[in-house]
């Protein structure tokens, strides 16, 4: 996977990081998708706004072609101009496209689909829905069914990536500005004004060739844990698609419909699940509000700044002057974000096995790919690492599907699909900790409640005021839930057990 730092709030103490997405692209940033959401280094590609709109000038030999420079000076006056906030989407739109059209790290390239592989999409999902109507109570939540190229997939997302991002981006700005005092803003109006037109830029260069990025390795509208898409729209990219089970040995069949198992167990849980979405992206603009700059560093780049060479910013911002401040409430906001995508990708990862079981031979060995994957950096991860520094540890995301799987053998998948129903009845990152001691303890607690409404029901004195399972009680002790199965497989950590990170949800060593 690609190394896609997204730059807000890169640490200087972590140089380390830019270093390592070098290595693993292979060449930094200087072109391609290697350091895709950095401001760092390199001086080509599309790493900065300059590059992208010089770089690809030039006939054959090198020669400047006229018409390209006045295009491309053009487009630097609406770039200095642009007073639309904090993120220059229309840039960013334009970097994602270029960025696609440049084709994948494995060499893979975005082509059109053919009405073949859309109605191959189609019917996949739909007989998705059937296998899921008979192990999860939520209904189907997918309205209409599309498949995506790589280039539609940044069309139809980008709205929901300016919701995500916008908060960010707003905070880092508005700290730009506030750093200096009222009288100090009015003498540098103009500076001030171009350092937020540029910074709009910096943002859109980023998320941009991020975005592009991402649209190579993304197989649906939810991979990143979130929905991505129209409400009710499920969406699967066939080339994508292909290149992930290219090697694996598994019909491509039974590919598509395991993916769009998965898409379409998304579907349902964000449709149904009507403040699911509202939970997600608030976790993340709660990180947002705290997010402090460095005002000394910024105080001196400002004193600095020359406004006949605006790419001065460009160096300011990739010598880190955008720090986020580590507070309880962002410690807090990043573990219920981790806890809540986990309790997600865990009940869909448990749907998905209980409907793919009986009918795709290679649903184990389809499941063991994707916990690989999200091991070692899916697009889940990418995005949540490198947007707010949150590391997605894999073996969360297995204690939750192992959670979900108990619940589903000891109450039935009503009464788990029941705790969907408001946030106070989730399990917490405790429970997560313990999952059989959740289901155990929750199949005790209702034992004690049914016996409790049965004498009362039949007239028996209950005294009401004594803890459930008091040793006072007249009546016979509540016997001891018996064991649960843990899921079968869901108890397995297989190669990605190797991956996990530390105890509590961590600030990401890899491109915050």
């Amino acid at each position: 996977m690609s190394d896609t730092p997204f730059g807000f709030g890169l640490p200087p103490e972590e140089p380390e990081d830019g270093d390592n997405g070098k290595k693993k692209g292979g060449q930094g940033g200087s072109q391609g998708p290697a350091d895709p959401f950095g401001f760092g280094g390199g001086s080509g590609g599309a790493d900065n706004p300059f590059a992208a709109l010089f770089g690809g000038m030039g006939g054959p030999g090198g020669q400047m072609n006229p018409g390209d420079l006045g295009a491309a000076f053009q487009k630097l006056g609406q770039m200095l101009s642009y007073e639309g906030g904090p993120v220059n989407w229309d840039m960013a739109k334009d970097i994602a496209r270029q960025t696609v059209a440049q084709g994948a790290e494995d060499g893979s390239k975005d082509a059109s689909l053919s009405p073949g592989e859309r109605t191959a999409v189609e019917e996949a999902v739909r007989l998705a829905d059937l296998w899921l109507d008979g192990v999860t109570s939520l209904p189907s939540g997918s309205g209409s069914v599309v498949a995506w190229s790589r280039a539609e997939w940044v069309e139809e997302t980008l709205p929901v990536w300016q919701d995500l991002v916008n908060p960010l981006a707003e905070r880092v700005g508005a700290a730009m500005g506030d750093v200096l005092p009222g009288e100090m803003q009015a003498m540098a109006g103009p500076l001030l004004g171009m350092m937020r037109s540029m910074g709009g830029a910096m943002f859109g260069t980023q998320i941009g060739q991020a975005l592009g990025v991402l649209a190579s390795e993304v197989v649906g509208s939810t991979d990143v844990g979130l929905p991505l898409g129209p409400a009710g729209k499920a969406a699967l990219l066939p080339g994508n698609i292909a290149s992930f089970g290219a090697g694996l040995g598994v019909p491509d069949e039974e590919v598509r419909l395991y993916l769009a198992l998965r898409e379409a167990a998304h579907q349902r849980l964000f449709a149904h699940v009507p403040w699911l979405r509202s939970h997600l992206f608030g976790a993340v603009e709660g990180y947002a509000r705290g997010i402090k700059v460095d005002t000394s560093k910024l105080e001196d780049v400002v004193g600095q700044l020359d406004p006949q060479h605006p790419e001065e910013l460009q160096n300011a911002l990739q010598q880190g002057m955008f720090q986020p401040e580590d507070t309880p409430e962002q410690k807090a906001a990043l573990a219920r974000l981790e806890t809540a995508l986990a309790l997600v990708e865990g009940w869909v990862d448990a749907v998905v096995h209980a409907a793919a079981k009986p009918h795709l031979p290679a649903a184990d060995a389809l499941r063991e790919t994707l916990r690989r994957r999200r091991a070692s950096g899916g697009p889940a991860e990418q995005t949540f690492s490198t947007l707010i520094g949150l590391q997605l540890r894999p073996r969360r995301l297995r204690d939750a599907s192992r959670l979900w799987a108990s619940l589903a053998d000891a109450r039935g998948m009503e009464g788990r699909d029941a705790l969907w129903e408001h946030p106070d009845m989730l399990p917490t990152a405790a429970d997560l900790d313990d999952p059989d001691g959740f289901v155990h303890h929750e199949q005790l607690d209702f034992s004690e409640l049914d016996k409790m409404l049965g004498e009362a029901a039949s007239g028996g004195k209950t005294d009401l005021t004594k803890p459930a399972g008091s040793t006072e009680t007249d009546g016979p002790k509540a016997a001891p839930a018996k064991d649960a199965p843990a899921g079968g497989s869901e108890a397995a950590g297989g190669a990605a057990d190797g991956a996990d990170g530390p105890d509590a949800p961590s600030k990401g060593d890899g491109g915050a």
